[in-house]
């Protein structure tokens, strides 16, 4: 069974970090781009953070260039998304991706609630 399970969301201050972590399983990660999404309420969901399977190509939203990096261990498995500097305008649910070809999963989402 395929899965994509995303861990390390919860509440924190503004100017706060959190380590979001998407563990995957039941296919061949190191195949796969990976990516990080968000979708806050009402609004569309969006790109944040891109990944190539095997690392070291990297793409970033301009609103997150230079506060969040995406990382991966394909001997864990495992895509991470450490985000600093956090603001209220990026609370939304975070959403792990895996994509390869015609082949594309989704992670159920982890909430991120950035408030004082």
């Amino acid at each position: 069974q395929v899965q994509l399970v995303e861990s390390g969301g919860g509440l924190v201050q503004p100017g706060g970090s959190l380590r979001l972590s998407c563990a995957a399983s039941g296919f061949t990660f190191s195949r796969y781009g990976m990516s990080w999404y968000r979708q806050a309420p009402g609004k569309e969901r969006e790109l944040v953070a891109s990944i190539a399977s095997t690392g070291g190509a990297t793409n970033y939203a301009d609103s997150m260039k230079g506060r969040f990096t995406i990382s991966r261990d394909n001997a864990k498995n495992t895509v991470y998304l450490q985000m600093n500097s956090l603001k209220p305008e990026d609370t939304a649910v975070y959403y792990c991706n895996a994509a390869r070809s015609f082949t594309i999963y989704w992670g159920q989402g982890t909430q991120v609630t950035v408030s004082s």
